[in-house]
């Protein structure tokens, strides 16, 4: 479902002490950000917090109220340390309770595979009272919906699988397309061509990327529209205008 005059925001709470402390790193966010990209959502803002309730029930609450969409990623094994569906029921003023369907999910898992549904993995059923599951193929832990939150592994590859699951099934705008161009040139010395470039064409937002290699500095810029006629526009006027201004353009990044 697209809307596409009007743009769809999400946000993402990463959740976890081993990410803070550098044990872990972070790749949802990347792949988190490609795939609301392409249901036409943008990723607006990302918070990181540690494995402490009142920490994740704040942010909780400020992100799931200013936009369309919350994600949170990690918290939701079965270890004593894995509270986020117990921050998220309190952030909503829910009690947690088993989601009979996600404890046959797991039963189902764990028989077939000759082992028993203990205590601990049972923890992996517990979902804030009224959520609905997000399938997961990999490891038989589903994620869990509620209103608009969506609560998934930290596990890179069962996060994918998770939004796997969720594709088609969230509104939102026309996607964003980009086009990059590279030149060999300090970005603060085509500052005011790209502020230009971009004032000009509505609804288009241009990022430099500076880098240095081989011993010349230069820059890649980045050109976003939900437009693809605007979009071709304002990359070949920035074109034009870096050309007219004497410095060699590549017609990708560089």
């Amino acid at each position: 479902m697209t809307t596409p005059d009007r743009i769809w925001t999400a946000a993402l709470i990463v959740i976890g002490d081993e990410i803070l402390s550098g044990r872990t790193h972070d790749k949802n966010i990347a792949q988190i950000a490609s795939w609301l990209q392409v249901q036409g959502i943008r990723l607006a803002e990302v918070r990181v917090v540690p494995d402490v309730e009142g920490r994740i029930v704040e942010a909780v609450n400020a992100l799931r109220t200013r936009n369309d969409y919350l994600f949170t990623t990690g918290g939701i094994g079965p270890t004593h340390d894995d509270i986020t569906v117990d921050a998220v029921a309190a952030a909503l003023g829910v009690p947690v309770v088993i989601h009979p369907q996600a404890r046959e999910m797991l039963e189902r898992y764990y028989t077939g595979r000759g082992s028993a549904l203990t205590d601990a993995r049972l923890r992996m059923a517990r979902v804030p009272e009224g959520a609905e599951l997000i399938p997961n193929r990999m490891s038989g832990a589903p994620g869990i919906r509620i209103g608009n939150m969506f609560i998934m592994a930290g596990v890179p590859h069962i996060t994918a699988g998770m939004l796997d699951a969720l594709t088609g099934t969230l509104e939102g705008g026309a996607p964003l397309i980009a086009r990059t161009i590279g030149c060999w040139v300090a970005e603060s010395e085509v500052a005011d061509i790209l502020r230009a470039a971009e004032k000009k064409h509505e609804g288009v937002q241009i990022g430099s990327y500076p880098f240095f290699r081989d011993g010349r500095v230069g820059a890649n810029f980045v050109v976003r529209s939900t437009d693809e006629a605007v979009l071709a526009d304002c990359v070949a006027a920035l074109t034009a205008d870096l050309q007219h201004a004497g410095y060699a353009v590549h017609p990708e990044e560089i």
